[in-house]
């Protein structure tokens, strides 16, 4: 007879407490008594990259099907563009199309307006999900499993599909927001020698001007909320247009695109600088249906600002991780290199100086450039008492002459911009201009105001701003909590600036008092570059196709029946355009024998018996 083992005995499992202490590095027992151990810091977040390879452009057959999606989408952006003639941001005075015999029809029939527009952004949508297939693969294959596709489109066919898709929306009205005018309104009152971060549009251009009456109310008699940068440019616009709206909404366009240019310049490189496929990167990021309807379609200059921080990080980057020195040798004056740096820093201070949320950016600039420097994480965060010091002195004087230099690099193109445009530093009083608006895309502020809602049917009164100004700065002291502990990773190496970067700015967002549809692309864009796991992809499609066509260019005050009967007209045209333009459509198999001229697969996103049907 053999003797009963005892069962072994489960360790008993560490106190909620405890467990916390452990994930933030506070306990004062260490699992790992090494000293150089960095730690559980973005262990999780991590697991977001991979490395893609390289694959070959796509075959004859593939071609023939992304040239049809490439039409099909831009049809999507011209049913769009007649759309919003009557849907879309029409200025109050000023009308551009007003009086004519054609242009003004969609104005004068609405319902067909609605049902054009509604059906131009499901198209839109749907093929920007088709065209995925030759970016990431496809849902259920490359994408769930973290594949790379057997091939992909080149950066060309990319670059010339989002140029196809966004033209037709250049001559469009603003789309969804009518934030275009308060920029008008702001940059006319800099434009008149007043301080727009004090004085608004309502006392500094008078109730009845052209500019004022087409300013939504929630902002007539509220200070501008942006930077000096982008106020100044406003202003010379003004300088041109006068109070021409058409004209100047068409400029504020025209840099709305160079801000899209700049995001296409920089992020397949900052994508290869990270091994994660250029054209990948394009797709996720720059032909987000988020930036074609929102960035170019309601020019936002978000466009401007994620532009900028882009290529300031790319140029940052090329410099740190480049093998040349940052200074000349026996000196402190910058190499080449070291321009290269400064410049990069630069770039990301203006960018500031556009919306101040790019900020963050400068930060793990300044961490990579510490990492070259030779800070760790380790020897700040392991080393005994006794030996702090001596270990962590060499991080110490990295990160502060870091940080010490971009600090210098940030004041002095804030006093230079201040100084040149003469707006001084008012826009550091009305950042939180935008608090004002109750978002429901917001954590805090949602939440706020449904527990308010629930007190009021209680019988317990209205106490949802108390709510709101209670909850909205705690939420924010959250987020600087995750957002110090990217910070850490990033600093031990774990994970690229890059990426802690997007992760940083997702968390700035999910924390923030107010967040727009096109907020989601201050995180989007940076991780398109840099995050390549199945689960990011997967919910960054799902995220951005839902609100893409949730966030709908459908007009103020619509009533939900009317929006309803535009919604089943406009998938109704969606389906009989789908059918015409892929009837005749020779789809290949899935599971075609390798090989053989049919094995390519289809699109992306379609199921087996959708493939069928189509075929």
């Amino acid at each position: 007879m053999h003797a009963t083992q005892p069962p072994e005995q489960t360790p008993p499992r560490p106190r909620a407490g405890r467990r916390v202490a452990d994930y933030l590095g506070l306990s004062r027992e260490r699992r790992e008594p090494d000293a150089d151990t960095i730690g559980d810091y973005g262990k999780a977040v991590a697991r977001l990259h991979d490395d893609e390879r390289e694959v070959g452009p796509l075959n004859p057959r593939e071609n023939q099907l992304l040239g049809r999606i490439k039409i099909f989408g831009a049809t999507g952006s011209i049913l769009l563009l007649i759309g919003s003639l009557g849907t879309g941001q029409i200025p109050v005075l000023q009308n551009p199309v007003a009086g004519t015999r054609v242009l003004s029809l969609p104005s004068r029939m609405w319902s067909t307006s609605l049902t054009l527009t509604v059906a131009g952004t499901i198209m839109l949508v749907l093929a920007w999900l088709l065209i995925g297939r030759f970016a990431v693969g496809r849902l259920s294959v490359e994408v769930l499993t973290g594949r790379s596709p057997a091939r992909r489109m080149t950066r060309r066919q990319a670059d010339r599909t989002l140029l196809l898709w966004s033209i037709p929306l250049v001559v469009a009205p603003p789309i969804i927001s009518k934030d275009v005018y308060s920029y008008l309104a702001q940059s006319a009152i800099a434009h008149r020698g007043m301080d727009p971060y004090v004085v608004s549009p309502l006392r500094g251009l008078g109730v009845d001007h052209v500019l004022t009456r087409s300013v939504p109310n929630l902002w007539r008699d509220t200070p501008a909320p942006y930077g000096p940068l982008f106020l100044w440019i406003g202003e010379g616009i003004t300088a041109i247009t006068g109070n021409n709206i058409t004209a100047a909404v068409f400029l504020h366009r025209l840099v709305a695109l160079l801000g899209i240019a700049l995001i296409v310049w920089a992020l397949p490189r900052l994508a290869r600088r990270c091994g994660v496929s250029s054209v990948a990167a394009i797709w996720l990021g720059a032909m987000n249906p988020l930036v074609i309807i929102h960035l170019v379609g309601g020019i936002h200059n978000e466009a401007l600002m994620l532009g900028l921080m882009l290529v300031g990080l790319e140029l940052g980057f090329r410099a740190i991780y480049g093998t040349a020195r940052l200074r000349r040798p026996g000196t402190w004056l910058p190499s080449p290199a070291g321009w290269l740096l400064i410049a990069g820093g630069a770039i990301i201070a203006a960018s500031c100086m556009v919306k101040i949320t790019s900020l963050l950016a400068m930060g793990f600039l300044g961490l990579a450039l510490a990492q070259r420097w030779g800070a760790t994480l380790p020897a700040l965060r392991h080393a005994p008492v006794s030996q702090w010091w001596r270990r962590s002195r060499r991080s110490v004087i990295a990160i502060t002459l870091s940080a010490g230099f971009h600090v210098a690099v940030l004041a002095a193109v804030m006093a230079v911009i201040g100084l040149i445009t003469g707006l001084g530093f008012g826009w550091i009083h009305t950042v939180t201009t935008g608090g004002v608006v109750r978002s429901w895309m917001s954590l805090p502020t949602s939440v706020s105001v449904l527990t308010g809602n629930i007190g009021k049917s209680l019988g317990l009164g209205d106490h949802t701003q108390t709510i709101l100004d209670t909850a909205r700065p705690l939420a924010q002291g959250v987020a600087g909590v995750f957002i110090l502990r990217w910070m850490l990773a990033t600093l031990s190496g774990r994970i690229h600036p890059l990426g802690a970067l997007g992760v940083s700015m997702a968390t700035f967002i999910a924390f923030f008092p107010f967040v727009q549809p096109w907020y989601l692309l201050w995180a989007v864009i940076p991780l398109a570059a840099w995050a390549t796991g199945p689960w990011f992809r997967l919910l960054t499609i799902l995220v951005s196709a839902l609100i893409g066509v949730v966030a709908l260019p459908t007009g103020a005050n619509t009533g939900a029946v009317f929006i309803a009967s535009g919604v089943l007209a406009g998938v109704i045209v969606v389906g009989v355009l789908t059918a015409i333009f892929f009837e005749n459509v020779d789809i290949p198999r899935r599971f075609a024998r390798p090989g053989h001229p049919t094995s390519a697969a289809g699109p992306a996103f379609c199921s087996r018996t959708t493939q069928r049907g189509i075929g």
